[in-house]
C-alpha cells in the first residue's frame, strides 16, 4: 500500500444564501486513515446517499465569500489497475439486473446516436476484454486532449464529431461506444495521483474514467491515458457526469477558486493545521 494526501477547497462568492451539495469524499472502498471536513464561516452540514450509493454533503453557502474544504490521508494499492484478458463480454440476457441501467443512453452518452458508428468500428471483433481495450485505444487516438475546451453542454456525440475534449469527454465517448455494443459501462469521478508516471505540468484536478462490466465484475479503464494506472481513487459512480457533479448549487454563486490535491507529498501536516479562509487563500486577500 502507498499513502496519499488528497483534498479539495471550494472558494465561492454568493449574492445570497445558496443551497449546495458536495460530492468529494472517496467511495467506500477507499482506505481513509484520517479526514476533515471544514467550512469558513461555519455552516451546518448533513450527508445523504444518492441513488447510486454516492455520499453527498449538503450545505447552505452564506451570502458573501465562503470556503468548503475536504482533506484526507488515504492508502491505495501499489499496483496497476486489474485486468483479465479472459473476462468475456456477456450477452444481454446474461447480464445482472443491476447492470442494465448502464446499457442505456443517458444525457451525455448518446449511445443510440453512435450505435451505427460503434458497430462499424468494432462489430467484427471478438466480444471479450480485448474489445473494450480496443475501444479505449480508439477513443484515445480519436480525441485530442484540450484543457478547458468543453463545457456542461458538450456530449459524447460532440466529442465524436469534433475530435477533442477533456477527461470527462474521453469517458463519455468510451461509455457511449460500449453501451452501443450492449456492454454495460458507467462513469467514475475521483482522484488520480501521478504515481510512477511523469508528473503532468497542469494543476491537479478531479479526474474522470470508466468502469465496464465484463465476466462477473466491473473493470477500470482510463481512455484519457489509455493505460493501466496506479492510484485510481473513486469518489462516485453514475450514468454520466449528470450524476457526479463535484458541487451542485441551487443558485449561481461564483466559484472564485478550486484547488485539488492527490499526491504523496506528506512532509507538511495534513489536514492543514489552519483551515481558515484567510490561511488558505493563495491570493492573500
Amino acid at each position: 500500500m502507498r499513502t496519499l494526501r488528497i483534498g479539495c477547497e471550494f472558494n465561492h462568492v454568493a449574492q445570497s444564501a445558496t443551497p449546495a451539495n458536495f460530492l468529494v469524499r472517496p467511495a467506500g472502498e477507499g482506505g481513509v486513515l484520517r479526514e476533515l471536513w471544514t467550512t469558513d464561516p461555519v455552516m451546518p452540514t448533513r450527508r445523504f446517499t444518492d441513488l447510486y450509493g454516492n455520499e453527498i454533503r449538503r450545505v447552505m453557502l452564506p451570502a458573501g465569500e465562503s470556503l468548503v474544504s475536504y482533506y484526507a490521508v488515504v492508502e491505495v494499492p501499489d499496483e496497476l489497475d486489474a485486468a483479465d484478458p479472459s473476462a468475456p463480454v456477456l450477452r444481454p440476457e446474461e447480464l445482472p439486473d443491476e447492470t442494465l441501467a448502464f446499457t442505456l443512453p443517458s444525457r451525455y452518452c448518446q449511445s443510440d446516436m453512435l450505435s451505427s458508428s460503434a458497430w462499424q468500428l468494432f462489430g467484427d471483433y471478438p466480444r471479450d476484454f480485448e474489445l473494450v481495450t480496443r475501444i479505449q485505444g480508439w477513443v484515445w487516438n480519436h480525441l485530442e486532449y484540450r484543457t478547458g475546451s468543453t463545457g456542461s453542454w458538450w456530449t459524447a456525440k460532440d466529442s465524436f464529431d469534433a475530435g477533442y475534449g477533456v477527461c470527462r469527454d474521453f469517458a463519455h465517448l468510451m461509455i457511449s461506444l460500449c453501451r452501443a455494443l450492449n456492454i454495460p459501462a458507467r462513469y467514475v469521478s475521483g482522484y488520480l495521483p501521478d504515481m510512477d508516471v511523469p508528473v503532468l505540468p497542469t494543476p491537479m484536478d478531479f479526474h474522470a474514467w470508466v468502469e465496464v462490466y465484463l465476466g462477473d465484475r466491473w473493470w477500470t479503464f482510463d481512455p484519457r491515458h489509455n493505460a493501466r494506472r496506479k492510484g485510481h481513487l473513486p469518489i462516485g459512480r453514475g450514468r454520466d457526469a449528470t450524476d457526479l457533479a463535484m458541487v451542485t448549487s441551487y443558485g449561481a454563486p461564483w466559484l472564485r477558486r478550486l484547488t485539488v490535491w492527490a499526491d504523496e507529498e506528506l512532509d507538511e501536516p495534513w489536514p492543514p493545521a489552519d483551515t481558515s479562509m484567510a490561511a488558505r487563500d493563495p491570493f492573500g486577500n
